[in-house]
């Protein structure tokens, strides 16, 4: 079925509405996850000399923007919970745009890389050539997308009060690839553990 303009409206209105019902325990909750393996992952790709421009898609309240602060470079926030951006300002310093993934407003070619951890999956699958189109045309040539979302078997829907797809390889691929993407590496999460119980899916993304 066809998701039309009031159906992604509410997708991404309660989505977001969720979240922020859970804001300062979403923080709390996830201000140890260990994504050292994902950030090490984009950085290894970027070309030419840092410090370089990243936009962390889906920035939460700041975490990893942090992170590429501390490793010295010009990281971007992007975040369409007004608690998170604000959280996410008042934890790194860093500039946070304050927009939801299905209504963009980049400037073209303008990032290094784009870090998309946990956050892509909520958008509908009917958008994602859209949306990552929208990603490249942000990125300067030969940029990196990187992005780690719950695969499954390219289910739809609510979940918990949030939306989300839940993609298989081939299916992510060929959104990606679609796009203009050419893949550089994937891998599934947390590392050493049986495929059944690595419930991400992490890959990147030359541009």
């Amino acid at each position: 079925m066809k998701l039309d303009r009031h159906d992604l409206e509410k997708i991404a209105a309660v989505t977001l509405a969720h979240y922020g019902e859970r804001a300062n325990d979403y923080r709390r909750g996830t201000q140890d996850h260990d994504v050292r393996q994902n950030i090490a992952e984009l950085l290894r790709h970027l070309e030419g000399a840092p410090p370089f421009r990243l936009l962390d898609l889906g920035c939460g309240p700041g975490r990893d923007l942090k992170t590429f602060k501390g490793l010295g470079h010009a990281p971007v926030g992007l975040e369409g919970l007004p608690a998170f951006a604000a959280m996410a300002r008042e934890a790194s310093g860093c500039e946070v745009l304050e927009q939801d993934f299905l209504a963009l407003d980049l400037p073209p070619a303008s990032f290094d890389g784009i870090f998309a951890n946990a956050s892509l999956f909520h958008v509908p699958a009917q958008e994602l050539p859209r949306v990552l189109r929208e990603l490249r045309d942000a990125l300067k040539p030969r940029g990196v997308l990187f992005c780690s979302n719950p695969h499954g078997r390219n289910e739809e829907g609510w979940s918990r009060g949030r939306y989300g797809s839940f993609l298989d390889w081939d299916t992510w691929k060929g959104f990606a690839t679609g796009a203009g993407f050419t893949e550089l590496h994937h891998y599934y999460r947390p590392a050493g553990l049986p495929r059944a119980e690595q419930p991400w899916l992490a890959s990147s993304w030359r541009a």
